[in-house]
């Protein structure tokens, strides 16, 4: 009896706590802005997207903050989420700035109906016009956010809005189709094979077709009300994905968790190339981007190397492009701290002031300050794990660097961590030299730690010491002697691997790997390549027996400082799960199959099958 007492006590005193700190946030808000919820901006079709204003208390015009976003950002309730939009709006207003947050199409009070970078660029483009008319404002636009905030900023920033002065996309992986040699769909692939996070995440996000609505041309002055009660967000019962992501087939993977039906069973029937996936708000590198652009990115984030290639892609042609690539988590630019532990590896002080970039950035080109930014800030900043550095460059990758080829060399025998597997910078001369492992995607190898996000509890992100897997004899493990002298990588890391099966279809997996002298094994980046894309993600063709296939896999990315006595490895298998889906090896569609077959893989590295990887060195 004490103790339910007690509960009662605790959980009412953090019900107060959170509801002083959102009345205190919502009161110095007040004292400065002028705040009007649930504008309903009209788009060019005749439906109404729902915005909230915070500005200044001031008859000057001025420049608007725009953050547009599938999330809810009502601000009535408990709860951390609550008062983001408040502080947010409050830093915002008290620079100087009008802050607008908008539901995407379908989203919450928005109207329409929402398809994950499917509603129209348009409505983009529309809000900049309606904005820029405003009395208040004075005709410029920054679009700031971070992940699905940010993943619409590019396509719309190709449609050249004239008022559109700057952008800081954040983590927008998921927002690029394809650039150069990724073809990832905003994130929904990685070398031809389904990354499962968007299961687990469309779970948690997509409402259900069949969700109540509200009345046509319902008027704001409702809406304000009907938001200090009705919510307008699904309630999802928790799933613990590291089972939930394993059931087959994977079309049935939301349903088989009584999840909301929208338009996941659309998207997991889509393949690399379908026309869909150009129809939307995805970018792709046929489009122009042309305005000051400050991209943020992370070592450990889902979609580092295709942001980073995205970078020197608009780079190439655009003034005014910045970087900084930090060594955290997907979104967790902030949460570094003087010792940052990314997975269990520590890559010490990692801070950077991010308030100083961001407003620095929107005060030079929203306000037209001449505040030095573009002088003071490096083009290129870059965190280097293992020295633990902030370093900069003018470019990605730095200048400087070296491409190293290392060569794979066994005697057939690098299955493991005990196996006999090395890098050497020459290649064999030997003939009909390859390994092989038996690979069962009803057993496949488990993912473990990685560049991740929105799995749930189904995949820890970041590094982690590999050793423990490292025992599965389906993985193949190369090691180069220990160093002599310490090498830093950074840059695009080239891999090609000489392949055969006696499946149809299977994939190949790599994994870059710091080993130190006590042999932990702390992993860097990863990829996969589904072997029916290899000659291009408009054809799938299929594997003869016995025969042997180039696989160029799509480029890793990193830096970091490998110290003398340590060691540079990658791992090779057929899965990482559920980082990516499994390959059943069957050849068929994979996404509506329940059995798979296993598959005997081999890699070759004879001197007519030279397997490689190719290290960008600074030493």
């Amino acid at each position: 009896m004490k103790f339910k007492i007690l509960l009662v006590v605790l959980c009412a005193l953090s019900t107060m706590h959170i509801g002083v700190a959102q009345s205190d946030i919502i009161q110095k808000l007040e004292e400065i802005a002028i705040v009007e919820q649930k504008v309903m901006m009209p788009m060019r079709d005749g439906v109404r997207l729902a915005t909230d204003i915070y500005r200044p208390k001031t008859d000057e015009p001025v420049p608007i903050i725009f953050s547009r976003t599938p999330y809810n950002f009502n601000t009535y309730g408990n709860g951390e989420r609550r008062t983001r939009p408040y502080e947010s709006a409050y830093e915002a207003v008290k620079r100087g700035y009008a802050y607008v947050v908008q539901n995407e199409r379908g989203r919450y009070f928005s109207e329409g109906d929402w398809d994950i970078l499917g509603v129209p660029l348009t409505d983009g483009y529309d809000a900049f016009s309606w904005m820029k008319d405003q009395s208040w404002s004075n005709g410029k636009i920054g679009t700031i956010g971070c992940s699905s905030t940010a993943e619409w900023q590019m396509a719309v920033a190709a449609l050249d809005h004239p008022s559109h002065a700057a952008m800081i996309p954040q983590a927008y992986g998921a927002g690029v189709g394809r650039v150069g040699k990724y073809m990832e769909q905003g994130n929904w692939y990685r070398g031809g094979a389904t990354q499962m996070l968007f299961i687990a995440w469309l779970y948690s996000v997509q409402h259900d077709e069949m969700r109540p609505r509200l009345p046509e041309g319902i008027s704001q002055e409702d809406l304000n009300r009907l938001q200090r009660f009705y919510d307008m967000s699904p309630e999802h019962q928790s799933v613990d994905w590291s089972e939930g992501l394993a059931h087959l087939p994977v079309q049935d993977i939301i349903k088989n968790a009584n999840g909301p039906v929208e338009i996941f069973d659309d998207m997991v029937r889509r393949k690399p190339n379908d026309p869909a996936w150009f129809e939307g708000g995805l970018y792709h590198d046929d489009m122009t981007i042309d305005i000051p652009s400050f991209w943020f990115t992370s070592w450990y984030d889902v979609s580092i190397s295709p942001n980073l290639a995205l970078y020197n892609h608009v780079n190439a042609t655009a003034d005014h492009q910045y970087l900084v690539i930090a060594p955290v988590l997907h979104c967790r630019y902030k949460r570094a701290t003087e010792n940052t532990i990314v997975g269990e590896r520590s890559v010490g002080d990692a801070r950077l002031n991010y308030d100083d970039l961001t407003y620095g950035w929107f005060d030079h080109w929203l306000k037209g300050e001449a505040n030095g930014i573009l002088e003071s800030t490096p083009k290129v900043q870059y965190y280097t794990m293992g020295s633990n550095e902030w370093q900069s460059a003018d470019t990605w990758p730095p200048s400087d660097v070296q491409q190293e080829t290392f060569y794979l060399h066994s005697q057939g025998k690098a299955n493991s961590l005990y196996g006999d597997g090395q890098l050497l910078p020459s290649k064999s001369s030997q003939e009909d030299l390859s390994d092989g492992f038996y690979y069962d995607p009803h057993n496949p190898v488990p993912s473990y730690g990685g560049n991740v996000c929105c799995t749930g509890n189904a995949v820890k992100g970041g590094s982690f010491d590999q050793q423990a897997m490292e025992m599965r004899h389906d993985i193949l493990v190369y090691t180069t002697e220990p160093l002599e002298e310490g090498v830093e990588v950074s840059g695009f890391i080239e891999s090609t691997l000489y392949v055969s099966s006696d499946a149809k279809d299977t994939d190949f997996t790599i994994k870059l790997i710091d080993v130190y002298p006590d042999g932990r094994a702390y992993n860097l980046d990863e990829t996969i390549q589904r072997a029916r894309y290899r000659e291009g993600y408009d054809k799938e063709v299929f594997m003869e027996d016995d025969q042997v296939y180039q696989l160029d896999m799509t480029p890793l990315s990193t830096s970091n400082y490998f110290e003398k006595g340590h060691q540079i490895r990658i791992e090779i298998s057929s899965s990482n799960f559920p980082r990516f889906d499994r390959n059943l090896n069957t050849g068929g569609n994979n996404y509506d199959e329940s059995k798979g077959v296993v598959a005997h893989n081999k890699i070759h590295h004879s001197a007519k099958y030279p397997s490689r990887i190719v290290l960008p060195i600074r030493r």
